[in-house]
């Protein structure tokens, strides 16, 4: 192979022949003639040899018989001398590998292996090391979108002006970066965030007007980054306790405003917002906690919540504090707020168990144990292990167990009973004011079936106060009332019941049915002059009687006036209870019906044609049917007692007929 000489130094042109001579020789025939070195070499630089090498093979001028210097860099080849060289080794290497090997270690052997396409002969030698291709020239670095000195005056500018949305977008883009494809393509990237104090500061004053354009949750994301940047800038860490406070996490801002008085000072001006929040809080979870009045724990969330940023919402764990709080209030209308506050959670998630228990021991208290209990299981699916959840389900399904045993044995005339299961349904949750009211009108009915009227008072009276609006529990304490013998608070009490709840179903048949009985109160008692029960037996009325008729008889009481009189009421008492006929007009009260108020039962008027009929008075009545004391087919009244006939009788001509199943005719004394 020939080599490029110079002028200069035809002592090492004759070295380097003799060198090529002698690897010449260690090679096959065929590429000895391929070897050999022209006769005559002119002087050119290497690189234009190259060039016009390259030029050659392009213009297809190139042959199998065209010399390269043995040192040509092999990407500076064609590509079908790159493979006969290759080939060539090949084959060397296939008929002595012994030889080869030791070749490697020999000082002639350069020529087999190549380090970058240089010979260890050449090495050794000192020859200088082949030319590498030519590289790309280095592009220059992209220049940014915008100039971010300039976009962080603009951003200020409009700061002061109170245009934050102008103002972030100009800090937004001073810290713009170049497009992606130039990061990669180029090793000089530029972004603004690679010079700390200039990326602080836009971070930090685009966190600013994210502060004044009410954007807390984006102002923080900034104030973190700036933070992680540079840990201990006293700025940022001030506005990252302010950015927490005015989220509602004062604790968080404490935390940040301490490390601050690791190397700085920290004024209690500084710490008041945060620790007065966080004073709050804890004075409503207490208040919960320690059972006092719920309204302690809302006056607690209000006073915390004046320190929030304008538009941010009560955190999660507030709303969660306000509606337990509701639920320890009382207030008629505090289940339904508390139930919107969980409703308002379980739209942002619907698998939030904490909202799901408040939404169930809402509904609870409202009496709605079935959906209570449907809440109930729901968050224990989400979180099995919640201890609420399970807590609540387990009192809601003992106290409607409970609650149905006392109901089963009302309904099964085993009152007494029914009383104790209502009184142990009271002690499972004594904090739940709906139910417990509702457990204690049922055990107030329990009670006036066994006589126990001061019991069922006091137990009406209570559920009132569990639930004012209660007006089934007012019914049943007029009831008590009334059979306890006050038949005219009894009164009273339906009527107001009327007045302020005309819609009540039967009220006025109630009001109608005490007015009755405050008459009945007032005339003689003949159960108690006999000294027996409403409910006593013939035999029992029979034996009461001829003990007081021997104990009071004028002639054991010489001396006593009022033994006549009292012997006198005996009997009458007896008469009256001893005919089952009598005695039923008497407990009845229909002796002492009007026949006015008769008329006012049937419905508003004289029953015509089915039950429907006109306002007619019985004096329009009278008239109708002929006058009084009038000729044949006439009515005639007659004066009626406790046992006597009817008040209508007949007349000169006329006829009598009573109908009914009491002596005297119909009820109300009303005969024909």
């Amino acid at each position: 192979m020939g080599l490029f000489s110079s002028k200069s130094s035809p002592k090492k042109k004759t070295e380097l022949d003799t060198k090529e001579n002698k690897t010449s020789s260690s090679r096959s025939s065929p590429r000895k003639s391929s070897s050999k070195s022209p006769a005559k070499s002119s002087v050119r630089s290497p690189t234009k040899s190259i060039r016009d090498q390259e030029q050659r093979h392009r213009k297809g001028s190139w042959s199998p018989s065209t010399h390269y210097p043995h040192d040509t860099h092999p990407l500076n080849l064609p590509p079908d001398e790159r493979d006969r060289r290759r080939s060539a080794m090949s084959s060397d290497s296939e008929q002595d590998e012994d030889t080869f090997q030791m070749d490697v270690d020999s000082e002639t052997s350069g020529i087999h292996q190549h380090t970058n396409g240089v010979s260890d002969h050449d090495q050794m030698n000192g020859d200088s090391s082949p030319i590498p291709p030519p590289h790309k020239t280095p592009s220059p670095p992209p220049k940014p979108a915008y100039d971010p000195e300039a976009c962080k005056a603009t951003g200020n500018k409009y700061f002061k002006a109170k245009d934050y949305t102008r103002a972030v977008q100009e800090y937004t883009k001073g810290k713009q970066s170049p497009p992606a494809s130039s990061i990669f393509d180029s090793p000089h990237v530029y972004n603004s965030l690679t010079v700390e104090p200039q990326s602080v500061t836009y971070l930090s004053n685009r966190a600013a007007a994210y502060m004044s354009a009410n954007r807390f949750e984006e102002a923080l994301e900034d104030s973190k980054t700036a933070d992680e940047i540079e840990p201990q800038n006293p700025k940022v860490l001030h506005r990252l306790a302010r950015i927490y406070t005015s989220l509602g996490r004062p604790s968080e801002a404490i935390d940040v405003l301490d490390r601050i008085a690791s190397f700085q000072t920290v004024t209690q001006q500084d710490r008041s917002p945060a620790q007065s929040m966080q004073t709050d809080i804890k004075r409503a979870e207490d208040a919960i906690r320690e059972g006092t009045t719920g309204s302690m724990a809302i006056h607690a969330l209000n006073q915390a919540a004046r320190g929030l940023g304008a538009d941010v919402e009560r955190p999660r764990k507030w709303q969660l504090l306000r509606g337990e709080a509701l639920l320890k209030m009382g207030n008629p209308n505090a289940p339904g707020e508390a139930q919107n506050l969980a409703m308002s959670l379980l739209r942002k998630n619907n698998q939030d168990p904490e909202a799901l228990v408040l939404r169930g021991r809402a509904l609870y208290s409202q009496g709605e144990n079935e959906k209570a209990l449907q809440h109930f299981r729901q968050a224990l699916s989400c979180d099995p292990d919640f201890k609420d959840g399970v807590k609540y389900l387990r009192m809601v399904q003992k106290l409607d167990r409970m609650k149905e045993e006392g109901n089963t044995a009302f309904k099964g005339g085993r009152f007494k009973q029914a009383v104790g299961l209502y009184s142990q349904a009271l002690e499972v949750d004594p904090n739940n004011k709906g139910t417990n009211s509702k457990i204690l009108q049922n055990r107030a009915m329990a009670s006036i079936k066994i006589k126990e009227y001061k019991s069922a008072i006091s137990d009406c009276t209570r559920a009132l106060a569990l639930d004012p609006t209660y007006t089934k529990a007012r019914k049943t304490k007029a009831r008590a009332l009334g059979e306890s013998g006050d038949w005219q608070t009894a009164v009273n009490e339906f009527k107001a019941i009327a007045e302020s709840h005309p819609e009540e179903p039967g009220i006025a048949k109630d009001i109608r049915n005490a007015e009755l009985e405050l008459k009945k109160a007032k005339r003689k008692d003949y159960y108690k002059i006999l000294g027996v029960e409403k409910d006593a037996t013939d035999n029992d009325i029979k034996k009461a009687y001829r003990k007081l008729a021997i104990v009071h008889h004028p002639d054991k009481n010489p001396d006593d006036e009022s033994a006549a009189e009292r012997f006198k009421d005996i009997g009458e008492a007896y008469e009256t209870l001893s005919d089952p006929e009598k005695r039923e007009r008497y407990d009845s009260g229909e002796d002492l019906i009007d026949p006015s108020e008769m008329f006012a039962q049937q419905g508003g008027g004289f029953p015509m044609q089915g039950g429907g009929g006109m306002n007619i008075s019985p004096e329009m009545l009278f008239n109708m049917m002929g006058g009084a004391g009038g000729g044949g087919g006439g009515f005639s009244f007659q004066t009626g007692g406790m046992g006597g006939a009817s008040p209508f009788g007949a007349a000169s001509g006329g006829r009598s007929r009573q109908r009914g199943g009491f002596s005297g005719g119909m009820p109300g004394g009303f005969g024909f």
